[in-house]
């Protein structure tokens, strides 16, 4: 349903967040025999107990549970944070040349040694939240040790910005596609944008001068670089001179930028970045609204030269765009954002929110039938972006709507 109160609208989200999500995530992730947390889970709850463990899925559980305790101080998210933490640093944490492992098998051996800064990025992000929420010095100086690598060994410095992937030792790997289905390309979007975001969390707990440039220069990169100025879209995949070598874009990650940006520009507290960021902002919430956004309130995956090229509806954009949604409507007082917002978190609740197995579904096609073959926990579906969500659209509507006021 449309909520009519922001009050409603809030207790909502509270509802499934503490409902659905997280009892989903504290009941069912936890690899009991293993350690840490299972690699894969059916959509239907069936578990593979050896499947390969990533660190993308456990970095997510470090930052989820340490933002959870942020929101509400329960010895249960610290429990799972603590084990999230204690499980990275274990056997993620390469010992002899520093970072992060991509992959380890279901003992926790590494499986796949390569440091892919996408990867170095999420851990960053994890453990500045757990910071945050713990004061932990030791989390503090990890995440400082990765920003050097990072910079040492990815940043470009001829060109700026930052390299994909590196081998284990951090000599630039030869196979720079972060998946299967990425560009081998020297620089994306994608990765710029989760250093964007680690960075971000890095400099609310180290304002350190030299972060401060480089998250700068992230930013500007954005503006300048990777924001296709005719279709106001955010191109994929460039070549180490940045000119762009794909034509596609993803809704998803345009409208999560577009406040990702915002939260940049709210820590570097510049009025010069700070307009620069709501006139991203508001440009990539506009076109994704006027693109992507289906009457239902389903947002469409992907796009191509003003055409929806993949109308399927996948978990992590359309949670991404209640936020984006929300914040574009903080920034402009536009209520066609705020009825986006509200479109959007109805869609889930009608058709993502998996009733009878709990999380939510990967995938919705244009016809609202879930895809059952996708996986309810892998590498690559955590619990991040929901939980995120959840949270920032609690505080958005304590922020800018007071708690009776009328939505519709």
């Amino acid at each position: 349903m449309l909520y009519e109160t922001a009050q409603q609208f809030s207790q909502a989200v509270r509802n499934e967040l503490e409902n659905n999500l997280v009892p989903f995530w504290l009941e069912r992730s936890v690899d009991p025999e293993y350690g840490g947390f299972i690699g894969q889970m059916s959509n239907d709850g069936t578990i593979d107990p050896r499947a390969p463990k990533g660190l993308i899925l456990n970095a997510r559980v470090l930052w989820t549970f340490s933002a959870l305790y942020r929101f509400n101080e329960d010895n249960q998210y610290l429990d799972m944070a603590r084990r999230a933490y204690d499980y990275l640093e274990t056997y993620f944490w390469d010992s002899q040349h520093g970072g992060a492992f991509w992959q380890v098998d279901f003992q926790g051996r590494p499986l796949d040694d390569k440091k892919k800064i996408y990867g170095q990025a999420f851990y960053i992000y994890a453990l500045a939240e757990y910071y945050q929420a713990f004061g932990s010095d030791p989390a503090i100086q990890l995440a400082r040790q990765l920003y050097d690598l990072i910079e040492t060994n990815s940043r470009d410095q001829l060109y700026g910005g930052y390299i994909e992937v590196c081998n284990r030792d951090w000599s630039v790997a030869e196979d720079l596609r972060l998946s299967e289905k990425d560009m081998d390309e020297k620089k994306s979007m994608n990765n710029h944008l989760h250093l964007l975001e680690a960075y971000t969390n890095l400099y609310r707990i180290w304002p350190d001068t030299q972060l401060r440039e480089r998250l700068t220069e992230l930013f500007d990169i954005f503006d300048w670089r990777i924001t296709d100025q005719a279709s106001g879209h955010l191109n994929h995949f460039f070549d180490d001179t940045w000119q762009p070598k794909s034509a596609n874009y993803t809704f998803g990650h345009d409208i999560e930028a577009s406040w990702l940006l915002c939260e940049a520009a709210e820590v570097l507290d510049d009025s010069n970045i700070t307009s620069r960021a709501q006139r991203l902002a508001l440009r990539l919430a506009r076109v994704t609204l006027a693109e992507a956004l289906d009457n239902d309130g389903g947002l469409c995956y992907e796009g191509q030269a003003g055409k929806v090229t993949d109308p399927n509806r996948e978990w992590w954009p359309q949670a991404e765009s209640v936020v984006g949604f929300l914040n574009a409507y903080e920034l402009s007082s536009d209520r066609s954002f705020l009825e986006a917002a509200l479109k959007a978190w109805d869609f889930i609740e009608k058709y993502f929110v998996e009733r009878k197995y709990g999380e939510w579904f990967w995938r919705i096609d244009r016809t609202g039938c879930p895809d059952p073959t996708e996986p309810k926990i892998s590498q690559w579906k955590g619990p991040y972006h929901n939980v995120r969500t959840c949270l920032e659209t609690i505080r958005r509507l304590q922020q800018i709507i007071p708690g009776g006021s009328e939505l519709i």
